[in-house]
């Protein structure tokens, strides 16, 4: 039970390129990082990620099905330009499944020959109650690497070392994984805090990711705006995959 199976759509050379885990973390953040990496990478849907665990949905998206959970790749790549795959799904696992999903993901990444995985979501940070909020809105990102060479690669964006805490979700499994298995493994993380969007904690992480990765100088302040469009949209469509799949679902719960 459990099992996870990736099914070839699109034969594409994915060797070198970095994955990007798009499964639902505290709020929308990690969902907002994938969609809008898609749309500005103009990227195609290259295979399916499949269970028995799954909820049986079918995402319509410009009249075509699309599986409940995603990968997608850049199609044409110029020289120099970085290769990109991008996990994508509008469900929130259960516990039970995010083992499988998380390993099946480094499975991928290692038989691809993909040279990092990064895990984007959302940190939810309690203040005492003498410790003032930050009236200007900034929110930090935080980062962690499952190896040296990861955490060497975190120095190149603006990102704060995640010293103590617990990491949970595909993302904790994810770098627990990359530690034992020796594969590059990144999460950023961004405060996510009840004044502050969730669409801007995701701006800013998919400028962390700009930073280390694709290097196209993206300015956050447009990003906040289409990550806001992007929120909005999702919000509409997790609640639709979770009414669409209610009982038919017993280890898949809805996104809340």
């Amino acid at each position: 039970m459990g099992n996870i199976n990736i099914f070839e759509l699109k034969k594409t050379d994915l060797r070198n390129a970095v994955v990007i885990d798009g499964f639902p973390s505290v709020g929308l953040v990690s969902s907002i990082v994938a969609s809008y990496m898609i749309a500005l990478l103009k990227m195609e849907y290259i295979a399916v990620m499949d269970s028995d665990m799954f909820p049986t949905v079918s995402l319509i998206k410009n009249s075509e099905p699309l599986g409940p959970a995603r990968i997608y790749a850049r199609p044409h790549l110029k020289e120099g330009e970085q290769q990109i795959v991008v996990f994508s799904t509008e469900l929130q696992p259960s516990g039970a499944l995010l083992r499988p999903l998380g390993t099946a993901m480094i499975d991928f990444a290692i038989e691809q020959k993909c040279r990092l995985v990064i895990s984007a979501g959302g940190l939810i940070v309690e203040r005492g109650e003498e410790e003032p909020e930050d009236s200007s809105g900034e929110v930090a990102v935080y980062g962690i690497g499952s190896t040296e060479a990861a955490q060497e690669l975190l120095k190149s964006a603006d990102a704060e070392p995640f010293i103590e805490g617990v990491i949970s979700g595909t993302a904790g499994v994810l770098l627990n994984e990359g530690t034992r298995r020796g594969v590059d493994v990144v999460t950023l993380l961004a405060e996510a805090r009840p004044d502050v969007a969730d669409a801007r904690a995701a701006a800013l992480i998919l400028a962390a990711i700009d930073q280390m990765v694709l290097h196209l100088n993206l300015n956050v302040e447009p990003l906040c705006k289409e990550a806001e469009r992007l929120e909005a949209q999702l919000k509409v469509l997790h609640r639709d995959a979770e009414k669409k799949s209610d009982g038919q679902r017993p280890d898949l719960a809805g996104y809340h």
